[in-house]
């Protein structure tokens, strides 16, 4: 990862004080984006539903089922695991300056972040083969790998280039791709239903979990996670949002929130309100509000996509300003989800653990019989356990499973001193995602 051809700028400040106390933002944002994460994947697994092209949600429901998975679309949708990504870019600095700290040289951290993305990949990849085809652990490690190897001992003046670079080409692809679509809207009716027969091939719940073979299914997933965790990560959104991770934690936004207190505003707000508006067309297309052809709703995939970045970082920068108002002190009533925050693997696998069996052709095979609401409450319970199992855990100073064996893969033969107490949680320890 180390660029011995430039002057290195390092993403970490050494002190000579003890570590410091870990901040309370991140691991508040995990723990409650962890709840709209179980609802933005559990409708993925409600096959036998009728759906509209880029979208999961069904359109056969009542009112209440159509209002909630507007309201997802409007508000949790391409804005959820772009602000998991931030946090993920944020995770690799404070990580790095964690171990530094503690007098770890940089080029040991470094194997330990290159062994970690590597792992990424491969728990994102046992993911998806036995359970869960949208994982993004595999994307976050590819991420990982390559943006660390090219940028991460480099300045900041290099970083910001780099990912306003990525901004620029991101939003130019976008605004082509719905300039072509204008375009195509022109044609004649009967010419754009021509790919209808094309509907049966569509990537949806049907393919993904309406398959009752178990390994006919697992083919599928694994063949379907392999393209896209590259095109992810080609997609950009993934990339853009790691590396303005990586620029708000050299400068410490989420363990500083006082100091930062009117960028932390600005990016809340505008973040927010750009990511809603986004999404406003994909809302009005699935309510039937807005006249799209299917042949062309692909087209405000994009601009949901690229307003989905602002959305998911003003979402982090919400509740770095939480944090301030709470001034570093995590009040009883919300210590469970912060606790799920630090153990975010642990609880993001274990929802896969519970909605494929129950759901999916292949287990149960009750996707059919749930609609929009009742799969909600289903997610909620998930999260609900999870609160009280992350508590336990808490309690007994334990970090959850998926964290220990990531953190020893992670050190392998470096850093064992470091990696003394690897059952525990430690308040400099920076788990990621």
């Amino acid at each position: 990862m180390h660029s011995p051809d430039l002057a290195p700028s390092p993403p970490v400040r050494h002190s000579p004080v003890v570590p410091p106390s870990r901040a309370a933002a991140p691991d508040l944002a995990r723990g409650v984006m962890l709840l709209l994460i179980a609802v933005a994947n559990v409708s993925w697994y409600l096959w036998g539903h009728q759906t509209q092209p880029a979208s999961a949600h069904p359109v056969d429901g009542n009112p209440l089922d159509r209002a909630l998975a507007a309201l997802t679309i409007l508000f949790v949708d391409a804005r959820i695991y772009p602000m998991f990504a931030f946090l993920f870019g944020y995770g690799m600095v404070q990580f790095a300056r964690s171990r530094e700290e503690r007098g770890v040289p940089p080029q040991r951290v470094d194997r330990m972040l290159l062994r970690r993305h590597w792992w990424l990949i491969a728990f994102g990849a046992m993911h998806a083969a036995l359970l869960f085809s949208g994982d993004v652990l595999g994307a976050y490690g590819l991420a990982g790998l390559l943006l660390g190897w090219l940028l991460f001992r480099r300045s900041d003046r290099a970083a910001a280039i780099t990912v306003w670079s990525l901004v620029a080409v991101f939003v130019s692809v976008t605004v082509l791709g719905m300039m072509s679509a204008a375009l195509l809207s022109l044609l004649p009716p009967e010419v754009l239903a021509a790919d209808e027969g094309a509907e049966a091939f569509a990537v949806g719940p049907d393919l993904l979990n309406g398959q009752a073979v178990y390994w006919q299914s697992l083919l599928i997933r694994l063949g379907l996670w392999l393209a896209g965790t590259v095109g992810t990560v080609i997609g950009l959104a993934v990339p853009i949002c790691v590396l303005f991770g990586w620029l708000a934690a050299r400068k410490q936004w989420l363990e500083e929130p006082e100091r930062h207190q009117g960028t932390l505003r600005t990016v809340a707000v505008w973040g927010i309100l750009v990511g809603v508006l986004g999404a406003l067309p994909q809302m009005l297309i699935y309510l039937d509000v807005l006249p799209v052809p299917d042949a062309l709703s692909w087209s405000l995939a994009g601009l949901a996509s690229v307003t989905g970045v602002a959305g998911g970082i003003g979402y982090a920068a919400l509740f770095g300003l939480l944090a301030r108002a709470l001034r570093g002190r995590i009040p009883a009533a919300l210590r469970p989800v912060a606790a799920v925050g630090r153990r975010s693997l642990t609880f993001y696998l274990l929802q896969s653990v519970i909605f494929a069996p129950l759901l999916a052709a292949w287990g149960l095979g009750l996707g059919p019989d749930f609609n929009t609401a009742t799969a909600f409450a289903l997610a909620l319970g998930v999260w609900l356990l999870s609160l009280g199992l992350a508590e336990i855990l808490e309690r007994r100073n334990a970090r959850g499973p998926a964290e220990v064996v990531l953190r020893r893969l992670t050190y392998g033969g470096d850093g064992r001193s470091s990696a003394r107490g690897a059952g525990t949680t430690t308040p400099s320890d920076k788990e990621i995602p």
